[in-house]
């Protein structure tokens, strides 16, 4: 063990010295004040029949005290003494690090492997973290027995790998944190790497497979892996895709809603929602025919200034609960007038068309009907017909002859097809219809609302009123 062990940092030094000198650089500018603190790490993984040993190393940390997350799953918490100085900060009971000058310590702890090293078993959540703290930097060393072959992958970049007569080393450094660890025996391994995309798989992918994939535009520029293939428990890790059989179109729909769920908190919202917003930031619509149709929908409404302009307040968007309402509030103040036409195509199972909406509130008998819509379209002013009319004494309902709406003294029916309606059992020729389907929701026209209900409506700056005998 000995031995392996000083093959091991022979190995760490021959491979990373150039890398962990600009990493150093890297981390000693990082700037700790903003939005808590920021930190970079190094981390040694050595695995041992029935266990991962791993020695985390911090840099850079603040003079203030910084309360340790150790894995739940491991045991043995303990200082790692690299020098006089790596323990100095760490509590007596390994909670924490007190507040001190020192900007760099070290811990060391044991993961156990119940039946050892598992092939395609995702570890999740297997490294120390420290609370409020930002990872900047990650540089992981990995080193095994002889016999173990097989591929690692943490999520961040490659650097190297070496296969000698006593250990197997794998090292990878990149920006940002590592939570998981994931390893496949066999001939798995990395087939190529696109931008911030690694690939991995027991096959080889086609030329053309890589070509397209050069093609995409992906949100941001953070290191991903993908896994042709799946896990036995059939979850992602962080910053680990997987995808079976996987395709350009697969990886891409992967990696734009991991990142935008990564950037952006969507709630309930539908899946196609998100689509919606990938294809506005990275310039390139994909996804349900829903999806397309919306977003050639919005796209046919703006300049090319506004088109900008959404885009950007998409961006800005970072960090909020984002849903249809959110993104028809930001669409109307570009167009200068208000529409709801991306909520009301979340809340329809069917195309909703783009309708511009009264922003006015709405008073019926002095009451306020906050839910009933007032709607242009085709040069007609168009009222939410079922609310309104039951807001005014009426029962609406829909039968096979049409629309009927019907009060103690009065009764209609507006049939699908135009040319007539029916008032009180008698019938009225029309060249145009009072009450007509939008998206499978029924509207009344204005002029016909107050010629035939005998209502008077009077509008202000900030709102209508409808008042009914």
């Amino acid at each position: 063990m000995k031995i392996a062990v000083s093959i091991f940092s022979f190995l760490t030094i021959l491979i990373g010295t150039i890398l962990f000198m600009q990493f150093q650089v890297y981390s000693d500018n990082l700037d700790s004040t903003e939005k808590g603190y920021r930190y970079s790490q190094e981390i040694e993984i050595v695995y041992r029949g029935e266990s991962l040993d791993i020695r985390q190393h911090f840099k850079n940390l603040p003079n203030e005290e910084l309360m340790i997350e150790w894995p739940k799953t491991s045991i043995n918490p303990d200082c790692f003494i690299e020098n006089e100085h790596s323990c100095a900060r760490l509590s007596e009971d390994s909670t924490k690090f007190n507040a001190g000058e020192t900007r760099a310590q070290s811990i060391s702890y044991v993961i156990p492997l119940t039946n050892g090293l598992q092939s395609r078993k995702l570890m999740k959540n297997v490294f120390a973290t420290l609370k409020n703290g930002d990872v900047q930097f990650t540089t992981v060393h990995i080193s095994t027995g002889k016999e173990v072959k097989g591929q690692w992958v943490t999520g961040l970049p490659l650097i190297g790998e070496q296969n000698l007569s006593l250990v197997n080393y794998s090292m990878f450094s990149g920006e940002g944190p590592v939570k998981d660890l994931f390893w496949q025996d066999g001939d798995f391994a990395l087939q190529n790497e696109v931008g911030a995309v690694s690939i991995y798989s027991r096959t080889p992918l086609k030329a053309a497979f890589y070509e397209k994939l050069e093609k995409v535009n992906f949100i941001n520029d953070e290191h991903l892996a993908v896994i042709n293939g799946t896990n036995v428990d059939g979850i992602d890790g962080f910053r680990m895709l997987f995808v079976p059989d996987a395709t350009v179109a697969k990886v891409q729909r992967n990696i734009l809603i991991t990142q935008l769920e990564a950037t952006y908190e969507f709630g309930d919202s539908p899946y196609w929602l998100k689509e919606l917003m990938a294809s506005f930031l990275t310039g390139t619509v994909f996804g349900t025919e829903k999806t397309k149709e919306v977003a050639a929908t919005i796209t046919g409404q703006l300049t090319d200034g506004q088109l900008t302009d959404w885009r950007e307040r998409l961006r800005a968007l970072e960090g909020k609960k984002v849903n249809g309402e959110l993104l028809d509030k930001e669409l109307s103040e570009i167009l200068g007038a208000s529409t709801k036409y991306i909520s009301m195509n979340a809340q329809s199972e069917k195309s909703y068309p783009f309708l511009y909406n009264d922003p006015r509130h709405l008073y019926v008998n002095s009451e306020k009907q906050p839910a009933v819509q007032v709607v242009l379209k085709d040069g007609e002013v168009l009222y939410g017909a079922d609310l309104l009319l039951e807001s005014i004494g009426y029962d609406v309902s829909i039968g096979e002859h049409g629309y009927y709406a019907v009060s103690e003294t009065r009764e209609f029916r507006f049939p699908h097809e135009p040319g007539f309606y029916v008032f009180n059992q008698r019938r009225y020729n029309t060249a145009s219809l009072p009450v007509k389907q939008v998206a499978g929701q029924y509207f009344i026209e204005e002029s016909w609302l107050q010629r035939l209900f005998l209502v008077d409506i009077k509008k202000t700056e900030d709102r209508i009123d409808i008042t009914a005998p």
